[in-house]
This record gives C-alpha cells, sequence and structure tokens, in this order.
C-alpha cells in the first residue's frame, strides 16, 4: 500500500475518533456506580468521560470523593437533565495505589483507635474504618450501649492521621454487615452481600410462613429476625388466601370432618383432625370442603 494511501486512512480513523469524542462532549449521558463498601448502586452523571460497565472511577458521595465500578450503563438522558452527581474522573493508576494504601491506613487506624479507647477507658466497641480515596476525611464506626463522651478520643485521632475525624455510633444490624459471616443456610449473609438498606421484619411473618418459632431458628448473627423471612412473605401471604385456617372446621369431600392443624402451601396439602378421635388426615387441598358458608377452594370448584 502506498504511503499516501496509508496517510489517508490513518486520517480517517483520526476525524472517526474525533466525532465520537464530540459525541461524548454533547451528549447528555449517566451511569450507575456501585462501591465496594455500601454495595449501594447510585446513577451519576458522566458526559464527557468515555465508560464500560467494569471501569474503576473517581465519585463524590456523602463521605468524600470514593473508589467505585461502574456497574450499568452508560445510557443517554431522555428530557430534563436530572440532578445527579458527575463522576470526578476516570480511576489512575495512583488512584488504585491509593486505594491500596488506604486499607492499610484503615487497620492502622482501627488498632491505633482500640489502643486509644482501652486507654481513655471508654465505654464503645470500633467496628470499622473508612477513610475517603484523598485522606481528607476518615470515619470510625463504634457500638455502644449508650451515649458517650469521645472528644478526647477525636482530638487523639486527628492529631494522629491529620484529617477531619469523624465517629459513627451504629447499631447491632450494621455492625453485623460491616463484619460480615456466614449464616445457617451455609451462604454468606444478606446483608453484607446485597442487601442496601435493612426492611422492617416482624415476628408475623415467620407465623405466616408456618416456620418453627424458635429463636435459633428465625434469627440471624446479629441476634435480630432474619431479613430473608422477608423475601418470599408475600408470595406465602397471597398463597396461604386459598386455604383454611389452623383451627378452622372443615369437610372433606367423602364426609368426613375434622379441624385443620396445619397447612403445606409447598405441596397444597392440608392436616386435619378428624372428629372422634379418628386420628389425623393429611389431604391435598382440592379435597377439602370449608364448612363456613360450605364454600370449596378455588382448586376444588375445578374439579
Amino acid at each position: 500500500m502506498e504511503e499516501s494511501e496509508v496517510e489517508r486512512l490513518k486520517n480517517m480513523v483520526d476525524r472517526e475518533k474525533k466525532v465520537q469524542r464530540d459525541s461524548l462532549q454533547n451528549e447528555k449521558r449517566k451511569a450507575w456506580v456501585v462501591f465496594h463498601r455500601t454495595k449501594q448502586l447510585k446513577p451519576y452523571l458522566c458526559d464527557g468521560l468515555d465508560l464500560r460497565p467494569g471501569d474503576a472511577v473517581v465519585a463524590p458521595t456523602e463521605k468524600g470523593l470514593e473508589l467505585g465500578i461502574v456497574a450499568k450503563g452508560p445510557v443517554a438522558i431522555e428530557g430534563p437533565e436530572p440532578s445527579l452527581p458527575r463522576i470526578d474522573r476516570l480511576a489512575t493508576k495512583e488512584d488504585l495505589e491509593q486505594w491500596v494504601k488506604n486499607r492499610k491506613l484503615e487497620r492502622e487506624a482501627l488498632q491505633f483507635c482500640l489502643e486509644r479507647i482501652k486507654t481513655r477507658n471508654i465505654p464503645m466497641k470500633p467496628i470499622s474504618v473508612e477513610s475517603t480515596l484523598d485522606r481528607s476525611k476518615i470515619l470510625f464506626n463504634f457500638t455502644s450501649e449508650g451515649r458517650v463522651d469521645f472528644r478526647e478520643l477525636v482530638k487523639d485521632l486527628a492529631k494522629k492521621f491529620k484529617a477531619r475525624i469523624e465517629m459513627r455510633q451504629i447499631g447491632i444490624r450494621d455492625e453485623t454487615k460491616l463484619l460480615g459471616g456466614m449464616g445457617p443456610c451455609g451462604k454468606q449473609i444478606c446483608c453484607s452481600q446485597f442487601i442496601r438498606e435493612f426492611a422492617p421484619i416482624s415476628i408475623k411473618m415467620a407465623k405466616e410462613q408456618y416456620l418453627i418459632l424458635n429463636p435459633s431458628k428465625i434469627s440471624g448473627l446479629c441476634g435480630r429476625l432474619m431479613c430473608c423471612l422477608a423475601f418470599e412473605y408475600e408470595t406465602y401471604r397471597e398463597a396461604s388466601a386459598e386455604f383454611p385456617k389452623v383451627g378452622e372446621k372443615v369437610k372433606t369431600r367423602d364426609g368426613q370432618e375434622g379441624e385443620v392443624v396445619s397447612i403445606n402451601i409447598m405441596e397444597k396439602k392440608v392436616l386435619i383432625s378428624l372428629q372422634g378421635g379418628q386420628g389425623q388426615m393429611n389431604i391435598s387441598l382440592s379435597h377439602i370442603i370449608r364448612k363456613k358458608g360450605n364454600k370449596v377452594s378455588k382448586e376444588a370448584d375445578s374439579k
């Protein structure tokens, strides 16, 4: 190929790259970034940046500049531009090296904090330390049974690390989320793996899923009711609507009468205690006639 032809093709490629860069500069786009501690997926403006899922970026958070990973996008923004924070930049080699150094700093800060707490005899337990990427602020998470005076401790930490110090008291569920662990199911606990925010959990959820109300069976590592009780709660509520209630008087299709002892939603069966001391019977829901109003279950109607 002649030299002039090579030069022409090179110019074409350069022009195409310039068009793409101009397009990126002019197009309003957003991407979703996930941060390793909170695991929260947050949207950010990213026009002017050539991003791909998996790219490391530096973005502002409520704690300061942090290193995150692009999890989704970018996509074009249609309509008015939303009020979103903007990704600061693609992470450089120096940013990645600083992130690694910060992990070492956090371990050292946690140990130093523990030593000062013992020295000053403060009734608190440090759990974890979080540093912003530029080390301008260091956050200490701790637990305590009540309010504590940590003003002198903050002075010790600020003098040692030459940064703004923030102390945050957290609850038992947040402590477990930060520390992690294995649940009774044999997998990593949900809160440290993917749960973004804690949802209210009640004993009613366990009752309506017909679980054994043994605290050791329905409590998580934090000692509170397991978060996973909420995962299938609505499904069980909808499915149980067609079942008779425990204690309800029912009748079978062959004329036997009894009282509901328990139900099995997964197998669509009902355990009834027969009248006259005739024992118990595990029977399909479709063979049950509910005595109240002599109503038959929907499934029975269809047979």
